[in-house]
């Protein structure tokens, strides 16, 4: 994909005749109900057709708001050269109807990032290879922003329908890309703090930069810290989130594996590295609300219940993204080998949400709601017991406004 541009200028010349200027904005209406129907690819090779042509592409994306995704799933992952993710994006962002600002993926760590032994050196250790991040990122427009992480497990909504069954799981290929585009009055930002052991401190102006202080528009924050296993990142993470957690924002998030992409870091990403990323979400008409499943919730009843709170919220369901960031200690085992527990709760109660996420190691959330001055549970006063969880689930909705 590419900007909207080039093209000559002979449809949109100017005219003094008043039939001329009628005929040309009947002509406008037609080609605009024409091209609506088109992906944006498609849009973006005829907007170099003329002047007017690419007028109307430029108004046909404007009104293009609508949060869309591309997921994968693979039975069979052992005889495939790339990673299902990578190859569904390629076939699938052909037929999108949004041109992305913003990109968040999620795909299973065991599959998405190799690890080979390296050899030669005194003591055998192990060596990362990102080469399906890379082949990822260059599907995307250059100017999207995209971040992407790798988690243990994933659970997604199967392309073609919001109502589509969620799917939780716990092993195997799969993973997703979220397309968010650009909608009027709405800022996606990503931030990304990496852990230097010389500096403990954050300073104010890198959290002002991405939105998450001085910014009263501030509605929503995803946030996940990565390479969870070193030691101290725990504490990084707690650090970064103490920061701005005492906001009315909605927190939501965990520890994942690794960070596999960030294409707005200047540098190439150091894979043994430890930090903080995440989405900043700002703007009047964002809404979102988070629910905590703790320990208790162990059967169909209690989950449900957790369910009820969530859907007391009154959150609107269209263009708006449910994200369910559960423990690996959960899943199927922790239901009696029942599967997908949780999911099917959510869509019960939320049938044409599409819901996304991770089985991680450790979650970050609490009920809470930002909807106008409904507030369930204020996390205001910091207590890490509060947001910071291990053997739960935290289901969580954002609305991105009317898609009209």
């Amino acid at each position: 994909m590419e900007r909207v541009g080039g093209g000559g200028d002979c449809c949109g010349s100017s005219s003094a005749d008043p039939r001329s200027t009628f005929v040309l904005s009947n002509l406008a209406e037609v080609v605009e109900r024409v091209v609506t129907f088109l992906p944006a690819k498609a849009l973006l090779r005829v907007a170099g057709v003329c002047r007017l042509w690419r007028e109307c592409v430029r108004r046909v994306l404007r009104t293009h708001r609508n949060v869309t995704w591309i997921s994968a799933l693979s039975a069979d992952p052992c005889h495939l050269a790339q990673h299902c993710l990578v190859r569904v994006v390629a076939e699938e962002l052909e037929n999108v109807h949004i041109l992305p600002q913003t990109v968040l993926y999620m795909a299973d760590s065991e599959n998405f990032i190799n690890l080979e032994e390296c050899r030669g050196h005194k003591r055998a250790r192990k060596r990362t290879t990102m080469e399906a991040a890379f082949a990822l990122e260059k599907l995307f427009p250059k100017q999207c922003q995209v971040l992407g992480i790798v988690t243990p497990g994933i659970v997604v909504t199967p392309i073609g329908s919001r109502s589509n069954r969620p799917q939780e799981i716990e092993i195997g290929e799969s993973g997703f890309a979220l397309l968010f585009p650009q909608i009027e009055g709405i800022k996606i930002k990503p931030f990304h703090f990496i852990k230097d052991p010389k500096k403990l401190i954050l300073e104010r102006h890198q959290l002002t930069e991405v939105g998450l202080l001085d910014n009263p528009e501030l509605r929503v924050v995803l946030v996940f810290g990565y390479n969870c296993c070193k030691v101290g990142a725990s504490n990084y993470l707690q650090r970064v989130v103490s920061t701005f957690s005492d906001m009315n924002v909605i927190l939501a998030g965990g520890q994942v594996d690794n960070l596999a992409s960030l294409t707005s870091e200047k540098s190439p990403l150091d894979i043994d590295a430890t930090g903080v990323v995440g989405l900043s979400f700002s703007g009047h008409q964002v809404q979102g609300a988070t629910v905590l499943l703790n320990e208790d919730v162990n059967d169909e009843k209690t989950v449900d219940a957790a369910m009820q709170r969530l859907k007391a919220a009154n959150i609107p369901e269209q263009n708006t993204v449910g994200f369910m960031f559960a423990c690996v200690g959960r899943g199927s085992q922790y239901y009696r080998a029942k599967k997908n527990v949780e999911a099917d709760a959510f869509r019960k109660f939320f049938p044409s949400v599409p819901l996304f996420g991770f089985f991680g190691n450790g979650e970050i959330g609490c009920d809470r709601i930002v909807t106008g001055n409904f507030i369930l549970k204020k996390c205001n006063e910091f207590n890490y017991n509060d947001l910071f969880h291990s053997y739960t689930t935290i289901m969580a909705l954002i609305h991105l406004g009317s898609s009209k």
